[in-house]
Formats: C-alpha cells, sequence, structure tokens
C-alpha cells in the first residue's frame, strides 16, 4: 500500500506528463502533434477535422494525406490522448483540451513551444494541401480540414521560418502551379474581412511578403519574380509587407530595386499603408530611402491624413518632422485635423492646431473639423476648435 501511495503523481504537472507518457508508442507522434494543433490554434477543430489531422503523414519519406489511414469513427480520435482531451458542443464535435490546466502543461514543455508546434502545424497543412486535386469538386465533404489547413498554414509557417525544411516545403507548395491554385481558390490571406477564393490576385512573392516569408520572398526574387509586379488588395509586394509591419521584408524588397512610390492597392502606396498600421521602423525606413510623404492615393488620400485619422501622435509629429503638407486635401475627410477631430484623437487635434492646421479648411464628408467633432459627439474638440477661432480672431 505504501508502495502504491508512494507512486501516485506528486501534482497536476507530473499527473499530465504521465498521461503523455503512457500513451502507446505507435500513437505517440500523432498525439503529440494533435496536442500542438489544440494548443495553438485560435479556433476550436471538430473531431472531423482532426481525424485529417492523424491521417496526415509528415515524417515518411512522401509526406501527404492518405486517404487510407483515415480513422473509421470520429471517436477514435480520443484514444490518442486519454484524459487530455475532450469532446464538447454535442452538434459540432468540437475537440477541447480537457482543462486550462493541461494548457499551461504544455505549453511549459519544449515540444509544445510556439516554434515547435509551428513547425508540426506548416507541415501537417502543407503535406494535406499538396494531395487533394485543385478540380476536385465536392473539396470541402471529401476532405473537410481543407479550409482550415489553407488558413493554418500562411498563419503559423512564418512562425516556423528557422527551420529549412519549412522553408523548403514552402516554396515548393508555391511554385507548384496546382498546389498555388488549390490555396488561392480556398483562401485570400490579405483578404481581412471576407474570404472571395478564386484566380490568384497577387503573385507568389506578393503573397510570401504579404506573410512574412523572408527566406522564401528571396528564394523568389532570386529566380527572378517582379518585386514590382502589381496584384493582390493592397497592389505590391512592398505595400504588402508595410501593411503587416514586415520590416525586414521592405528592405530587401528596396534593396533588390522596389519602386518605393509604387502607386495602387488599398493604401495607395507603401508609406500610406505603415503609416496606417503604425510601424515607426518601416514608415523611418521608407522615409530615408525617399518615399514621397505628400505622394496622394490610396483609402486615405495621403500618409498624413492617415496618421492622424489613426491617432498616433508620435507618427504624426514624425510626418511633419519630414515636411508632411499639414493642410493638404483629399478624400472622405479632406484634411488631418477633420480626421483626427472625427476619430476624437484630442492630443492629435491639439498638436495640428499648434502646428497651423487650417481649422477652418472647408470640404469633406463634414464641411469643417468642428463639425466632424461636434457628429461625433467630441466635445472637448469642440471646444478645442472653439476657442482656436476665439483666439485667431
Amino acid at each position: 500500500m505504501e508502495a502504491a501511495l508512494a507512486s501516485l503523481p506528486m501534482n497536476l504537472s507530473e499527473t499530465y506528463g504521465r498521461m503523455i507518457e503512457n500513451i502507446p508508442r505507435e500513437l505517440a507522434r500523432d498525439a503529440i502533434r494533435l496536442l500542438q494543433f489544440l494548443v495553438h490554434s485560435k479556433q476550436p477543430l471538430t473531431l472531423t477535422e482532426v481525424k485529417e489531422i492523424i491521417d496526415t503523414q509528415i515524417e515518411t519519406e512522401s509526406p501527404g494525406f492518405d486517404i487510407k489511414r483515415r480513422l473509421f469513427y470520429e471517436t477514435d480520435v480520443l484514444h490518442y490522448c486519454p484524459g487530455l482531451v475532450t469532446v464538447v458542443d454535442a452538434a459540432d464535435k468540437q475537440l477541447h483540451l480537457a482543462h486550462f490546466t493541461v494548457k499551461e502543461y504544455l505549453v511549459g514543455e519544449h515540444q509544445f513551444n510556439i516554434t515547435a508546434a509551428s513547425i508540426s502545424i506548416t507541415k501537417t497543412c502543407l503535406a494535406y494541401l499538396t494531395g487533394i486535386s485543385p478540380s476536385h469538386r465536392e473539396m470541402h465533404r471529401d476532405f473537410p480540414m481543407v479550409y482550415r489547413a489553407a488558413d493554418f498554414w500562411a498563419r503559423y509557417a512564418m512562425l516556423a521560418q528557422d527551420s529549412e525544411a519549412i522553408v523548403r516545403a514552402t516554396i515548393c507548395f508555391l511554385e507548384e502551379e496546382a498546389t498555388f491554385q488549390l490555396w488561392t481558390r480556398l483562401y485570400e490571406p490579405d483578404w481581412l474581412f471576407q474570404n472571395t477564393p478564386g484566380s490568384p490576385r497577387g503573385s507568389r512573392l506578393y503573397y510570401s511578403c504579404f506573410l512574412g516569408l523572408v527566406a522564401t520572398a528571396r528564394y523568389l526574387i532570386d529566380k527572378g519574380a517582379g518585386v514590382n509586379a502589381q496584384g493582390g488588395v493592397y497592389g505590391n509586394a512592398l505595400q504588402a509587407a508595410s501593411i503587416e509591419s514586415h520590416q525586414e521584408i521592405v528592405q530587401l524588397l528596396l534593396d533588390k530595386g522596389a519602386d518605393i512610390n509604387a502607386q495602387g492597392g488599398e493604401h495607395g502606396n507603401a508609406l500610406q499603408a505603415a503609416t496606417y498600421i503604425g510601424h515607426q521602423g518601416i514608415i523611418q525606413l521608407l522615409l530615408d530611402k525617399g518615399a514621397a510623404i505628400n505622394a496622394q492615393g490610396g483609402k486615405y488620400t495621403n500618409a498624413f491624413q492617415a496618421a492622424s485619422l489613426q491617432g498616433n501622435q508620435a507618427i504624426v509629429q514624425l510626418l511633419l518632422d519630414n515636411g508632411a503638407a499639414i493642410n493638404a486635401q483629399g478624400g472622405k475627410y479632406s484634411n488631418a485635423l477633420q480626421a483626427a477631430s472625427f476619430r476624437g484623437h484630442q492630443e492629435v487635434v491639439q498638436l495640428l492646431l499648434d502646428k497651423g492646421a487650417d481649422a477652418n479648411a472647408q470640404g469633406g464628408k463634414f464641411g469643417k473639423a468642428i463639425t466632424a467633432a461636434s457628429d461625433r459627439g467630441h466635445r472637448e474638440i469642440v471646444q478645442l476648435l472653439l476657442d482656436h477661432e476665439t483666439k485667431a480672431i
């Protein structure tokens, strides 16, 4: 009895450790991979999707999805991680970790850290997609993990870039016409609010830059990919890298001859994209390399109006220091002061007034800055603008 009591685990960590040790050897690799998905996935996975993960081989010489390995019953999944997972939501049959303490334990183990898990998740998703024909009609019915895989590899590949195997796999996946067409048919990573798949709107280099895949982007450029090719929601690779805050790729593209003032896309140019997202390092890099600070175009007309709308005082000041035209006209809000007033950025409004912004400038949706502030109920800004007008008299 004493020996039995002495052999009991001392705490939850030891309990979970023993559960993993007790997973049958023939199931261990797939079980670890399954747990990596569950620990790091932002969305819950269904039993049907988890079956597909297990049925995808990544450790063999010919990785890929093997339909012959498909588990017969969805509940067979539970044999892989007994005690560590549970099924919730009777309708969707989602597989969750059994308790939040399971996740707390697993993230402390090396094989479940974000880098190791990202390598495993990316390998699995690329292998799964590689075995599917782009012309397959009943895609989701026959391959229920297909949309998740198209999304997941794009999210996790950047976190797995230290793995040469992942870099090679990513390059092969994008270079192969069939898999590239399949992926863009399933998923468009640069559409934030909706996913409307179809023919590729951007080049392989464009998507690599958007996803932050430095080694892949460098390889494609060295193989002749055009750094100024147009396409995609953000128009070109430089704007795509800028909007996603990938400074190393921005530097790479500039070093390889990207047109710093190339027009087109959601934000008109790379500087406006970087300004909108608020990445000071990229903004400074672009300015140092000669970006046209007052270039017109894009969703917010110019970089200065984008910065004012976002309310980033440090970036507004940086742009002013580099020659931004404070009263430049155009776009929905006509000028930076009206944009900042509309959004309620009082400190930016004060800065703009101090630097000479014209509070009576006409144009835009609201006509004047004070009308924009009033419409949105920003009383302090209304008063600030009134006080400024009084002083000016």
